[in-house]
């Protein structure tokens, strides 16, 4: 079973520039065991030109299992 996280960068406002490096953020979370999936760009409108506001990355890992209580007697 896989869990799942959703990373929004956001552009900034007079450049149009994400306001983070995706490729930093991708690296920093491989760290913690998580694999990137996709980037989504789900506000993108194409009328000649691209205009969006944020891209979102998607990451997966497998799901870690819950420590569980035992009780020894």
């Amino acid at each position: 079973m896989f869990e799942y996280k959703f990373v929004r960068i956001d552009f900034k406002r007079l450049s149009g520039n994400p306001k983070e490096d995706y490729r930093e953020v991708i690296a920093t979370h491989a760290t913690d065991g998580w694999r990137f999936v996709q980037i989504f760009a789900p506000d993108f409108v194409t009328s000649g030109v691209a205009v969006g506001t944020y891209y979102e990355l998607i990451f997966e890992r497998t799901k870690r299992s819950e420590v569980t209580d035992t009780k020894i007697d």
